[in-house]
C-alpha cells in the first residue's frame, strides 16, 4: 500500500497553487483545468504516486455529503509531511525565507523511513501545517 492523496481545505485554490508550486516547489496538477472551470479543485504532485488536493473550503458541504462526514472543513489533520533530498530541503528553506515563513521549530523526528536528521514545520496560506524533512 501507499498514500495516494491528502485533501487540505483552502480558501483560495489559485493562491494555494502559487504557494505550493513557487514556494514549496511541487508541480501543479489540473491547475489550468481548474482555472478554466473544468475541474472542481487543483492539486500538487508530491511524488510520482502522491498528490495533495487543494479543495475549496466553500465546497465543504458537498464534500462532506460525498464522504458521509460532517464538520471536516477545518483543520482535522495536525500536519502533513513531505520528504525530500537534502538539496531539495535546503532549497525549500531558501524559498520559504524569501517569503518570510516561520520555520523556527526544527527537530530530528521519526517518520516512515526512520529518523530524519533534520525537519521543520511551516504553514501554507490557509494555515495548514506542513512538515519538511530529508533522510540520509
Amino acid at each position: 500500500m501507499e498514500l495516494d492523496h491528502v485533501v487540505v481545505w483552502v480558501d483560495d485554490p489559485l493562491k494555494s497553487i502559487d504557494f505550493y508550486v513557487n514556494v514549496v516547489g511541487l508541480a501543479p496538477v489540473r491547475a489550468e483545468e481548474f482555472r478554466a472551470g473544468e475541474a472542481p479543485f487543483p492539486s500538487v504532485r508530491v511524488s510520482e504516486r502522491s498528490i495533495i488536493d487543494l479543495t475549496p473550503r466553500q465546497d465543504a458541504e458537498a464534500v462532506n455529503a460525498m464522504t458521509r462526514a460532517t464538520g471536516t472543513a477545518g483543520y482535522p489533520v495536525n500536519h502533513i509531511c513531505i520528504a525530500m533530498s537534502k538539496q531539495e530541503y535546503e532549497a525549500l528553506i531558501e524559498r520559504l525565507e524569501l517569503h518570510g515563513a516561520d520555520m523556527s521549530y526544527r527537530t530530528v523526528t521519526y517518520g516512515a523511513r526512520g529518523n530524519a536528521p533534520r525537519a521543520f514545520y511551516f504553514h501554507d496560506p490557509d494555515n495548514n501545517v506542513i512538515e519538511a524533512r530529508y533522510y540520509d
